[in-house]
């Protein structure tokens, strides 16, 4: 959700809703200024005033209605915040993330996810299952914005995306440093064999079409996730998830 209100001279994005602004406010995110709703007291509107007074930065007390035009038709629960446009991390970092743990790579990689409430849920399973990023490309797919960051559940601050210019180019990259790069298909083999030990990459289609074929050529091996219902496809994101448990199951035994 780009910034329609000259705040300042550098592009802004808002994060919404009071979990989302207390995340952002203790993390590094550069912050430019924090709107709030006239007349509402809380413990959690406290804490965020309390945390934005710590950082030195402006709070602005607002009507409703102004923060119904910074978030439109989100719910925004009486606070938003203007921040600088979300820092992208490149797929260096990535493997640093992995090698600062001392874990082998594990890597989401989506192919074209459009809507934005799917890549906030799957960076906050990403985070949960202990991902060391993810990979999006920079055309037909959405980025880091609010409505990402609120879905999340401050995830975003944790979790590093990296924006490439061609999946297929990043993949081949990502083989020839020694990752094993699995794709989701109707014909592959049972995802409940799926061993994730080793550097994987995990690749999520895109919500109607799945994964491109020109990407679908360049995986090692298809993951299936067998359904016996009357509807024969699953959310992207609960896919995504499904995987990155499955993965983590494998990473982390039961002793």
């Amino acid at each position: 959700m780009k910034n329609n209100e000259q705040l300042s001279d550098e592009p802004s994005e808002f994060i919404f809703g009071r979990h989302p602004a207390i995340n952002a406010l203790k993390s590094d995110q550069e912050i430019n200024k924090v709107f709030i709703q006239d007349g509402l007291k809380n413990e959690l509107i406290g804490e965020i005033i309390k945390l934005a007074k710590k950082r030195g930065l402006v709070i602005q007390m607002v009507p409703k209605s102004k923060l119904e035009r910074l978030a439109p038709r989100e719910n925004h629960q009486g606070v938003v915040l203007a921040v600088s446009a979300f820092d992208y991390a490149s797929i260096d970092d990535l493997f640093a993330k992995a090698q600062e743990k001392d874990e082998q790579p594990f890597f989401l990689i989506l192919d074209n996810i459009n809507d934005p409430h799917n890549l906030g849920s799957i960076m906050r399973t990403a985070d949960a299952v202990g991902a060391h990023g993810i990979i999006i490309p920079k055309r037909r797919s959405v980025g880091l914005t609010g409505v990402v960051a609120k879905t999340s559940t401050g995830a975003i601050e944790h979790v590093p995306v990296a924006r490439v210019t061609n999946l297929v180019n990043t993949v081949k990259e990502l083989k020839d440093r020694g990752l094993w790069v699995f794709g989701t298909d109707m014909n592959g083999t049972d995802y409940r064999h799926f061993d994730a030990k080793g550097p994987v990459g995990i690749i999520i289609g895109n919500e109607g079409k799945g994964i491109s074929p020109l990407l679908k050529k360049a995986v090692d091996e298809m993951l299936t996730i067998p359904m016996v219902g009357h509807v024969q496809s699953l959310n992207a994101s609960v896919a995504a998830s499904l995987l990155m448990y499955q993965a983590f199951s494998s990473r982390h035994p039961l002793n």
